[in-house]
């Protein structure tokens, strides 16, 4: 997978709305640009944006349904952006620890320097 794909898989996920959007095709299994506009405080417009972007991103995917599109979660994406951000998780935990414990190591040897 490319820097760039994953890029973009971050920024369709780190929008708020878009993640809104996400948890309610996920509760109702499939929506359009109307029936989300209707429960969200977005115009259909802006939704039809963040649901292209979801698109491009792969976490959605649409058919046509009349005269407008449905769309349905892509949950093998989802849980790709899942472990994704469990591993990134997991890098930070490990950085942190490192730089507590050189930040130990300089108030020990600090400690002794100072003495009683």
């Amino acid at each position: 997978m490319t820097a760039a794909v994953d890029d973009e898989l971050w920024s369709a996920v780190g929008d708020p709305t878009r993640r809104r959007i996400l948890d309610l095709l996920l509760a109702d299994g499939h929506g359009t640009a109307t029936s989300l506009s209707e429960r969200l405080p977005v115009t259909r417009q802006a939704i039809t944006k963040h649901l292209g972007t979801l698109d491009r991103a792969g976490l959605v995917h649409a058919s046509p349904a009349g005269r407008e599109r449905k769309y349905r979660v892509d949950e093998a994406q989802l849980a790709r952006a899942v472990a994704q951000l469990s591993s990134v998780g997991a890098a930070w935990d490990a950085r942190l620890r490192r730089v507590k414990r050189i930040a130990e190591e300089i108030q020990r040897t600090a400690d002794r320097t100072e003495g009683p």
